[in-house]
């Protein structure tokens, strides 16, 4: 029998040397600011200029991490699906016995507008075919999207099969209309207005999106 003692920590994770470290750190600056001026301006709007002036380093040391604009959106868009997946594994974890699906869902629409109203959701555009080659052949974002999907479509059809969501709905028309709740520029104008604090603003958006505007 081998003594554990003398047994090689094969499994041991490898100490990051303090270059690796100030790299790691750097990138997650970088992406950070990223996905604030996302959130704040817009992809078409930020400039790479802005965001190497917002972590304090040189243009060409920026580029050094994320070769181009669209690599800067596909990281944040990666940390945000990071986000997505952890806040969906505490939900499931926390849900009690019987939890309904469509309450699930519901908390997953009102976390993402919370995070919109936090100013931390990244506003990228539909149409772009430079960004979208660059999402979709960003590894880690195509397979957290996959995940994300793959489990609120599980929801979306246990709630069709108990009866509180209309089964005539196709899945994924009910998966992309929640979606689209994590950019909904409704938010931003009854925000605007000033009449309404987000708990509010989040409760007559969430109200519209899963029973409708018909008197009831």
């Amino acid at each position: 029998m081998v003594n554990a003692a003398l047994k090689p920590p094969s499994e041991a994770p490898a100490k990051l040397s303090f270059r690796a470290q100030m790299h790691l750190a750097r990138e997650d600056a970088i992406v950070t600011a990223v996905n604030r001026l996302l959130a704040e301006k817009g992809f078409e709007a930020m400039t790479v200029d802005e965001v190497a002036a917002e972590v304090g380093i040189a243009k060409a040391s920026l580029y050094k991490h994320f070769p181009s604009k669209e690599d800067l959106a596909a990281a944040a868009m990666v940390r945000v699906m990071d986000r997505a997946r952890a806040f969906l594994d505490k939900l499931a974890g926390e849900a009690p016995a019987g939890a309904r699906p469509l309450d699930q869902l519901r908390s997953v629409a009102r976390w993402t507008m919370e995070v919109q109203l936090a100013g931390e959701m990244p506003s990228l555009p539909s149409e772009n075919s430079s960004l979208r080659a660059a999402l979709t052949t960003n590894k880690a974002y195509v397979d957290g999207l996959m995940d994300v999907s793959e489990r609120l479509g599980a929801w979306i059809t246990a709630a069709q099969a108990d009866g509180s969501l209309d089964p005539a709905l196709p899945p994924i028309a009910v998966l992309y209309t929640l979606y689209a709740r994590a950019c909904d520029p409704v938010l931003g104008f009854l925000k605007g207005s000033g009449q309404y604090d987000d708990a509010q603003i989040i409760d007559m958006v969430l109200s519209t999106c899963f029973d409708g505007l018909r008197a009831r």
